[in-house]
């Protein structure tokens, strides 16, 4: 199981959001209970959904596409969520994998 998934036109992202780190950046693939997740910490507290928002600046600069390509699909309240990054799947593909 891996932490992404393609679709049609977009790739889904499982990620772990840290939210107030020290350090922010990609973690790596952390597992979960249920699977495999992106860690991001971001150094934005949880309010008014910043810190989810940054979660999606940090993976759209890591996988070198727009921010406005990358939006919140589940977890709006959670520390683990999906993120939808749009455009082709086989070319965001390799750049997903190299961030594990």
């Amino acid at each position: 199981m891996s932490f992404w998934r393609a679709e049609a036109d977009a790739v889904l992202v499982r990620v772990r959001v840290q939210p107030k780190a020290r350090r922010p950046g990609l973690g790596g693939v952390r597992p979960a209970g249920d699977g495999p997740r992106l860690a991001i910490s971001v150094a934005e507290a949880p309010e008014d959904g910043r810190a989810t928002r940054a979660a999606c600046e940090a993976l759209a600069e890591a996988l070198g596409v727009a921010p406005s390509t990358v939006a919140l699909a589940q977890g709006a309240a959670s520390r683990e969520k999906t993120l939808r990054v749009a455009g082709p799947p086989d070319r965001l593909a390799p750049r997903l994998e190299a961030l594990a």
